[in-house]
């Protein structure tokens, strides 16, 4: 049996995470996971519910020592959950309330504290070839679908991404406003911890003021592992902004704009990650270092036919891409869209990434989306684009004022819809499920 460390990088008395008590060590972390081994529910798998991410890698970690595969939805709807459950045959949850899954065994997280501790003295191996998580996609174009990944593959890419960000050399103490059972929490704010050598807040924070105070409690050098939607709101807080030495973006494209405040204000360059579900993290860029993205380690890109494949270092197989993709030498290639986001109306071509780059770049524009409806929705057999559009300060028609110098007149949004705030789900996502009921409650109703 190939055999690999639950952690590397780390001694056994060096801080793996801070929690509100204070620093936790590898070793009293190792003695919480395997306290909670002993009091798991029975059952092959394990519905790891846990927000504070500190219990989260407890969970994760107590799984592993007994043998069981984590479930890690992006989303945590009941519709979700109760799917999962008839999917997956004996499966418990462990969860910080009661009956987060009514009808399905499970356990609330103990409090470890009152416990006593095991002495550890050894680093826990686990089977390299062992197929230990499993996640699911995001749904954002259709049902989620589950990926299974092996521990051999996690770790190389732990310390894939590690290196391509140079934590390797220089570890660092991350906070994270992503959820951590998402692929994109998962690797960069858990794996690079467990085998990059940093360490990770267990906080979750989501408002601006919650980041600033996560940030100041935790040591430098610290890093934020965001989205373009945190950020945002995060520099327009007017708050003052703790020191950082990394500040990380990922889930959807980054302007240079938001990059260049965010570089100004974090005083940190500001990188971003690149991949999916599917294939994990990929590649790297520095946003304002230009538009090409480097291919970490052993990882390769194929073309065949209109496709791109991602195989090699972490990648579990051979997986397609979604986005078309420019390849270009020493591992370097462009982004030009998503498939699905390519479109047509009356024999012009442009993309929703596009269009949606354009609508944010107007001074004043807080968020925005474009969406295409279904074809049945179409008016004398052309399909029209909608727009929803956050911008406190405008109005519609200054809006498309602005849009008529930036865009060809077919893809003009008929209608534009203003609104206090976008459905983003807690990655900062638009599913495709979300912007259609939006599309039907304030633009479909009003259709023939």
């Amino acid at each position: 049996m190939n055999a690999l460390p639950l952690i590397s990088e780390r001694g056994l008395d060096d801080v793996l995470a801070w929690c509100p008590g204070g620093p936790v060590t590898v070793r009293e972390f190792l003695a919480d996971a395997h306290a909670l081994a002993a009091q798991l529910p029975a059952g092959g798998a394990l519905l790891n519910l846990c927000e504070d991410r500190y219990r989260f890698a407890v969970g994760f970690a107590a799984g592993l020592l007994t043998g069981k595969v984590s479930l890690q939805p992006s989303s945590q709807s009941p519709e979700t959950l109760q799917r999962l459950a008839a999917d997956f045959p004996g499966v418990s949850w462990l969860g910080e309330r009661p009956d987060a899954v009514p009808g399905l065994p499970g356990r609330v997280f103990p409090d470890l504290a009152t416990q006593p501790r095991a002495e550890v003295h050894d680093m826990p191996l686990i089977d390299a070839g062992r197929v230990v998580a499993i996640l699911f996609t995001s749904g954002s174009t259709g049902l989620p679908q589950p990926h299974r990944k092996t521990w051999g593959k996690l770790v190389q890419n732990g310390r894939a991404e590690a290196r391509a960000l140079g934590l390797l050399e220089r570890p660092q103490t991350i906070v994270g406003t992503v959820p951590i059972q998402h692929s994109y929490g998962f690797e960069s704010t858990f794996l690079i911890a467990l085998h990059g050598g940093c360490s990770f807040s267990s906080c979750k924070p989501f408002y601006p003021q919650d980041i600033v105070a996560t940030l100041e409690y935790v040591p430098r050098p610290r890093m934020l592992v965001t989205t373009p939607f945190h950020l945002s709101a995060l520099l327009a807080s007017g708050l003052p902004m703790p020191p950082m030495d990394l500040v990380l973006s990922a889930t959807a494209p980054l302007s240079p704009d938001l990059a260049h405040r965010a570089e100004g204000q974090c005083g940190a360059p500001v990188h971003e990650i690149y991949g999916s579900t599917e294939s994990s993290a990929l590649a790297s860029r520095r946003t304002l270092d230009g538009a090409a993205w480097q291919l970490m380690e052993a990882v390769q890109l194929e073309h065949e036919g209109d496709t791109t494949f991602a195989q090699g270092g972490h990648v579990e197989g051979r997986v397609p891409l979604s986005d078309v993709i420019e390849l270009g030498a020493g591992g370097r290639f462009l982004l030009h869209g998503r498939h699905a986001d390519l479109i047509n109306i009356a024999g012009k071509r442009t993309s929703l990434a596009y269009l949606n780059h354009q609508m944010g770049a107007i001074p004043g524009v807080v968020d925005a989306a474009f969406f295409l409806p279904d074809e049945a929705a179409a008016e004398d057999g052309v399909t029209r684009l909608t727009a929803f559009v956050v911008a406190p300060t405008l109005d519609a028609r200054s809006l498309m004022a602005s849009l008529r110098q930036r865009l060809d007149a077919i893809f003009l949004p008929r209608p534009l819809v203003l609104l206090d705030a976008l459905p983003r789900n807690t990655t900062g996502k638009l599913p495709r499920q979300a912007l259609q009921a939006l599309y039907a409650e304030k633009v479909g109703h009003g259709r023939s």
